[in-house]
């Protein structure tokens, strides 16, 4: 949750998104050295591709240019010392695992849920649209699963993941992972973080 009077920045992300993974196990690190505070905001990018006309992500509508995402995805993973393995079913569906993050962000475990469920996808080539997978992630974090699962599904998540995906949409994202600065700035792509927190760093202290 923000910081008051500290510089904020939202952070888009949706689990399907491979450069998401790397995004999220950036951002806390280099937000607080920044001194700005981050709210993770989990959201569908499926409802902005289909308003695209896309019913796959880009990466797969495009081979060669998902070739080299998967590429370019495996060396910035070694470089940051982050484990990497391709899941087979790319993209997966993230809508349960979307749900139970918006639990989680509401408590205290949310940001490490969604690291672990990155970590998951993208690091072990795990099924994040298993409930097996989230209660196992949900166990390791302390979290009762039944609990959580029983929450994920009710009607006021639902409506929460419905609203954010749409303000997504109002605010013009259109890919993940998104960086929205206090002052209404936005940056797309995981390469955009650092620019990102400079300009939250600045905007706060002009407030």
């Amino acid at each position: 949750m923000p910081v008051l009077d500290m510089p904020a920045l939202d952070f888009w992300f949706d689990f399907a998104s491979t450069y998401s993974y790397p995004a999220t196990m950036r951002i806390a690190p280099l937000a607080a050295t920044a001194g700005v505070t981050v709210q993770f905001r989990p959201f569908l990018l499926g409802p902005i591709f289909k308003a695209q006309g896309w019913d796959s992500s880009p990466f797969n509508l495009y081979p060669a240019k998902g070739r080299y995402m998967w590429r370019d995805l495996e060396r910035l993973c070694a470089d940051l010392s982050l484990p990497f393995c391709q899941p087979e079913t790319f993209p997966q569906p993230s809508l349960l695992a979307a749900r139970a993050a918006l639990v989680g962000l509401a408590e205290s475990w949310g940001e490490e849920f969604c690291r672990a469920v990155f970590r998951a996808e993208f690091g072990e080539a795990g099924r994040i649209d298993d409930s097996a997978t989230i209660a196992r992630l949900l166990t390791a974090l302390g979290a009762a699963p039944d609990d959580v699962l029983a929450k994920a599904k009710s009607e006021p998540i639902k409506t929460r993941l419905r609203d954010e995906t749409q303000a997504a949409q109002q605010l013009g994202i259109f890919g993940a992972p998104t960086f929205v600065t206090a002052d209404g700035e936005l940056f797309w792509g995981n390469d955009r973080l650092e620019q990102a927190l400079a300009w939250a760093a600045r905007a706060g202290k002009k407030c």
